[in-house]
């Protein structure tokens, strides 16, 4: 045990993550790295972190894990993450867990990064980046091993592209065919649709499904500004003129509501953890969810039949949009969870009776 701290602390690398209002967060490195910038963010999750960190909505992103102690229990094996690979262009944790133990586990939470290219900061204090980030709103940051002067905005660049599929692939089978728009689709969520007997024919961003047979639209998370697939909208568009079930999370709630012609926003810090509370407005219950995004609707700009069907108890922004009269229905956070609680896994279910 001893030797293998020692051996630690032997190859720490002295490293810096700089920020675009200048201030200068100095920890260590287990392993060398280029420098790598990207946005900001933090997420308050205790757990599920290699779920976290292979959920593609996470693209582009240096991420910042608010519980102190980060990587106690490994990293289990491909088949649990949410994706085949890190997304996260960068870790920063106030605690990397040497000594880890979970009987699932198959390697360390540093090994794993290393192994994958993604620079890991540890050593700082992340609270006080939190609380900066939670002031200040998200910002540009820079890991390096220098500090540096001039932090540059993180590139325009549509990350969506960058996370689909290139080409469809069929998924279960059963009676019922569900279209799922793939902006970068965690794979539990494909779990949870094809516990069901449906064939799930998963599609590219930009796939026009219109002319194909089909019962019902799912439209994936994703990371970015919902307001760059301009493709995905568009055919969205002329499917909701088929008036069949439409489903939506995250990425996908915002798309339904774009294509809906309503507007969205940037959110100061995002919501981005496993405890986020929210009430579903026609049952007033109140329910703890896992959410992960930046972005949010207007809810001045929904209109018609359109309107608010969840909302979030902390900042009232809306957590899902729904018809009054057509089958088409969305959330903004991850019923699906993985990680967080899966008190709302019932749309799944919903969904499925509207088909």
């Amino acid at each position: 045990m001893i030797t293998i701290i020692e051996n630690t602390i032997l190859h720490m690398l002295s490293s810096c993550l700089s920020l675009g209002d200048g201030s200068h967060f100095f920890g260590i490195s287990p392993y060398s790295h280029p420098d790598i910038h990207g946005e900001v963010v933090f997420t308050t999750g205790m757990t599920g972190y290699p779920e976290s960190l292979t959920d593609p909505s996470y693209k582009g992103q240096i991420l910042v894990f608010t519980y102190p102690l980060i990587g106690n229990y490994g990293i289990p094996k491909e088949d649990s993450w949410e994706s085949s690979k890190i997304h996260a262009a960068g870790v920063i944790v106030s605690e990397a867990c040497t000594d880890w133990c979970h009987h699932t586990a198959l390697q360390g939470l540093t090994q794993w990064l290393q192994e994958q290219n993604v620079p890991l900061l540890t050593g700082v204090d992340t609270r006080a980046i939190t609380k900066l980030i939670r002031s200040s709103g998200t910002l540009p940051g820079i890991l390096s091993s220098l500090p540096q002067k001039q932090i540059p905005n993180s590139p325009l660049f549509h990350p969506v592209p960058l996370v689909s599929q290139n080409a469809p692939s069929i998924h279960g089978s059963g009676p019922k065919k569900v279209i799922a728009v793939d902006c970068g689709m965690k794979s539990n969520i494909l779990r949870m649709l094809t516990q069901y007997p449906l064939e799930v024919k998963k599609v590219p961003w930009n796939y026009d499904y219109t002319k194909e047979e089909w019962d019902g639209l799912f439209l994936s998370n994703g990371p970015g500004d919902p307001t760059q697939c301009v493709e995905t909208i568009a055919v969205l568009q002329k499917a909701m003129q088929l008036k069949k079930p439409i489903f939506g999370i995250c990425l996908g709630s915002q798309l339904m509501a774009l294509a809906a012609g309503a507007k969205t926003f940037k959110l100061p810090f995002g919501h981005r953890g496993h405890n986020q509370p929210v009430m579903h407005d026609e049952s007033g219950k109140c329910y703890i969810t896992s959410q992960n995004h930046g972005y949010a609707v207007d809810p001045t700009s929904l209109s018609g039949s359109w309107y608010a069907s969840f909302r979030n108890l902390n900042d009232q922004s809306i957590e899902g949009v729904a018809h009054r009269d057509l089958p088409y229905f969305s959330v903004q956070f991850h019923p699906e969870a993985a990680p967080g609680p899966t008190d709302t896994a019932w749309l799944f279910n919903t969904f499925y009776q509207l088909l």
